[in-house]
């Protein structure tokens, strides 16, 4: 599943920049259950979270998928 797999990369790029799901959730202005869903492939994040996440973490949306 794509889901999966793009949750996993958010993770682990989430992790790498020393991030807490707290703290990620609070800067891009979602809720932590959230985040938390997408990172499980739960949920399938809309373009403009994706986004958002990438220029959190200042890659491209390319590298997260």
């Amino acid at each position: 599943m794509e889901e999966d797999r793009l949750g996993r990369r958010i993770r682990a790029f989430r992790k790498l920049k020393g991030y807490t799901q707290e703290q990620l959730a609070k800067d891009i202005g979602i809720s932590v259950s959230v985040l938390g869903e997408v990172e499980r492939g739960s949920r399938k994040p809309k373009i403009d979270l994706l986004h958002k996440i990438a220029n959190q973490f200042s890659i491209n949306v390319e590298e997260l998928q």
